[in-house]
């Protein structure tokens, strides 16, 4: 894959049009990073909870405020691509917005996502798998590629259907994002079924349903994505999608501790141990637990051993973008680069990892709300997916 070619300002559904004029006030990708955030699927995340339910008396982070942060650390991890490619491309008038372009796809990464998270997506495959919606199949006389959108439910290829959908009312009919801005935002780039209708292959993640798998098609081919060989409809990543995932996890496994301390679950010296390789090295980190302990709010305490940790990991994952980045130009790298940070920082994300699956995703208001956001999405479903496909049926 060529950077030349992956970045690029051509807009989906506006394509007959030019996007060049250097003397704009706007760049292409600062209008993918607006036209997100006056989006309204873009508000609705203020609703939709990131792990913890929303408390009455007591911050904590919800999908938007996640998608926001995201969008800084993507913002970063951008810039410093930008800053590294320029040193052999001076004269690319795109590059330098390459920041701008990653926090635009960081900004709609969850976008797809239905309630309740994960637990949404189960309710709404197991719907269609288990539940009465598995009759439905027969009625709607559709293939056995289409009907795994609906037993494999996956918020990703939902986002993607989201700002390519053609909407009535709305100017060009669609968000018209820029090409690279939506094969960024695919992580997994295939259907959720290989091998057709004699052999049916599930992925485990994909990421885009069959309606609009001619879509992305069309997107990889103009900007030279790799396609598999076995398979015309899957493809390697594009290389800022590695960018947009190394920003979510850093977000992730950093922020989720932070809440977990202002809703006392973990102890400040709890997070400052499992926080300590990520302060720098030995004299570095030294001086950050004595600044540490003179911040004399507690939750300033833990904001401050945030930021340190997130700069930790930017500068690490941005690292092993750059050792791998041929792999990824070449399509032969198959990894999150959280996972391929030195040491000890990659075991300190292994431990904050097991230690918010122990502490943090089992504590009992996180399944309560798993398992009540499994029973209203399944309910919904319930009521209403007959009444759109039965009209003639009267419904109360």
């Amino acid at each position: 894959m060529n950077w030349d070619k992956l970045i690029s300002t051509k807009r989906w559904g506006q394509e007959d049009k030019t996007h060049s004029n250097p003397n704009e006030e706007r760049s292409q990708f600062q209008r993918d990073y607006d036209r997100i955030v006056f989006s309204s699927p873009f508000r609705r995340l203020q609703n939709k909870t990131q792990v913890f339910p929303l408390p009455e008396n007591i911050f904590v982070h919800n999908r938007l405020t996640h998608s926001l942060e995201v969008s800084c650390v993507g913002r970063t991890l951008g810039n410093m691509l930008s800053h590294q490619l320029m040193e052999n491309a001076p004269d690319n008038k795109l590059f330098p917005e390459i920041g701008m372009l990653v926090a635009a796809v960081c900004l709609a990464h969850d976008l797809g996502n239905p309630a309740f998270g994960h637990s949404g997506e189960t309710a709404i495959s197991a719907y269609f798998n288990e539940g009465s919606g598995k009759n439905y199949q027969k009625d709607l006389s559709i293939s056995h590629e289409q009907w795994a959108d609906f037993t494999h439910f996956e918020g990703n290829a939902n986002a993607f259907r989201i700002l390519t959908h053609l909407y009535g009312g709305r100017e060009d009919s669609s968000f018209a994002l820029t090409y690279s801005a939506l094969a960024a935002l695919v992580k997994y780039p295939c259907e959720a079924i290989n091998g057709g209708n004699k052999q049916h292959i599930y992925t485990k993640k994909y990421g885009f349903f069959q309606s609009e798998k001619e879509y992305f098609k069309r997107i990889a081919d103009e900007l030279g994505l790799i396609a598999f060989s076995q398979n015309p409809y899957s493809y390697y990543r594009h290389p800022l999608t590695f960018l947009v995932e190394a920003a979510d996890d850093i977000c992730y496994n950093i922020i989720d501790m932070e809440d977990a301390h202002r809703l006392k679950i973990m102890h400040k010296d709890e997070i400052l141990e499992h926080f300590k390789p990520l302060l720098g090295d030995d004299s570095q980190r030294n001086k950050n637990i004595d600044r540490f302990h003179k911040i004399q709010d507690t939750n300033d305490r833990i904001s401050f051993l945030r930021a340190k940790a997130i700069s930790t990991l930017i500068t690490q994952c941005f690292q092993a973008f750059g050792k791998h980045q041929d792999e990824i130009l070449s399509g032969t790298f198959d990894a999150d680069l959280i996972k391929c940070i030195d040491e000890p920082y990659r075991t300190a994300v292994e431990n904050i990892k097991k230690i918010s699956g122990d502490k943090i995703y089992n504590t009992s208001s996180v399944v309560e709300l798993e398992v009540a956001g499994y029973k209203v999405i399944g309910g919904l479903l319930e009521e209403f997916v007959p009444a759109i496909l039965q009209p003639e049926t009267n419904y109360h």
